[in-house]
């Protein structure tokens, strides 16, 4: 009898001593990011999300400024731009189309963009009947990269111009011929994706952004602050957009147009919960449920050149001490991460992208805090 009270008094108590657990973990996390920030003053704000369930941790924390010239404090369900993280969301709605019968990840580009971009690209020799729809997602379909040296400088001189998605594929063509066949080397070029979110458009009849919120159903998942600026409506109840810096450039995204990265490429603002959520909630088939089409997301197109921790399908594989996760990053300062070993997700944005080094040191001590 009393054997049977034990077990019973130990699993009433269980569930107390992961709270107490939790409770101690953000107390060391919160300490530690308020440290890190007191010695690198210069990255202008921080902010972090972890979500596990194994560890029973959902926490957002955030220190410094929102807008460095104003000198307002950052919050932690302050808003950031995204950029190159998309490309996951990107990635994630080209699966649920295979879930969904609309698309194979296979299937030959040229029937799936417009006439107009066909016509474009086969100017310059591109034959997109060999390009599939694996190779944009890899980045290895052998087109060229839009946002060059050049493109960055007339940023520079013109941060108000508003760019439309095909004068960028048009600036694909004139400043690159092919790099090579496709399936044969690796480049990072966000002209892949602007394909991409052309494919989703034309398979859904409804402009890109409209189409990825009803596929990915960002009410049913909880991203109630996420939103593609200037595209789509802030969310009326979603905190003040916050500003990141590229102070080595003279870089105010707040100054900008945010059409230089919007159409696939970049273009997402959402908080970094909702970054954090979607990364765990993507891992654990809550996105795209069919387990079999999902596991599409880790396939690999060998290559010549690849980066060290090897671009999948919108992600990247990287190695934290003994953990292997999942992540992706974007220009703005901004990462995320999903550890399967631990079951869990971290989103790091660092206002300063300067300082974006910060992110990996941050990620690493609090899997060690954990």
């Amino acid at each position: 009898m009393k054997s049977v009270f034990f077990k019973v008094f130990i699993l009433m108590l269980l569930p107390l001593c992961q709270k107490v657990n939790a409770q101690s973990t953000e107390v060391k996390i919160k300490s530690f990011i308020d440290s890190l920030y007191i010695k690198n003053k210069s990255a202008v704000g921080i902010i972090t999300h972890i979500e596990s369930k194994k560890k029973d941790l959902s926490l957002s924390y955030a220190v410094g400024y929102s807008d460095k010239t104003r000198k307002q404090k950052l919050k932690a369900n302050q808003p950031g731009l995204i950029a190159s993280n998309i490309k996951t969301f990107v990635s994630a709605t080209i699966l649920k189309l295979i879930e969904n019968s609309k698309l194979q990840i296979d299937q030959p580009i040229d029937q799936l963009v417009t006439k107009n971009t066909l016509k474009l690209f086969k100017s310059d020799g591109y034959k997109f009947e060999d390009i599939r729809v694996f190779h944009l997602l890899s980045h290895t379909s052998g087109i060229g990269n839009y946002a060059d040296d050049g493109y960055f400088d007339f940023v520079n001189r013109n941060p108000n111009y508003r760019w439309t998605r095909r004068e960028q594929l048009e600036r694909t063509i004139e400043v690159s011929d092919p790099i090579n066949d496709p399936g044969k080397i690796f480049q990072y070029a966000d002209v892949n994706y602007l394909l991409l979110t052309e494919i989703i458009q034309e398979i859904s009849g409804k402009p890109f952004y409209q189409a990825m919120r009803q596929i990915l159903d960002y009410e049913k998942l909880g991203l109630k602050d996420l939103w593609i600026p200037t595209l789509e409506d802030k969310p009326i109840e979603t905190a003040e957009l916050i500003h990141q810096y590229w102070d080595s450039s003279g870089w105010d995204s707040g100054k900008i147009d945010i059409s230089w990265d919007l159409y696939g490429g970049g273009g997402i603002a959402c908080t970094a919960e909702n970054l954090s959520k979607f990364f765990y909630l993507l891992f654990n088939h809550k996105v795209v449920e069919n387990k079999d089409v999902f596991k599409l997301i880790y396939k690999k197109v060998k290559s010549k050149e690849h980066w060290v921790h090897s671009y999948y399908m919108g992600i990247y594989k990287e190695e934290f001490k003994y953990l292997k996760g999942f992540a992706h990053g974007g220009f703005w300062g901004t990462k995320v991460i999903y550890f399967p070993k631990i079951d869990t997700s971290i989103a790091v944005f660092i206002l300063e992208r300067d300082h974006d080094d910060l992110q990996n040191f941050i990620i690493n001590r609090i899997v060690d805090l954990m």
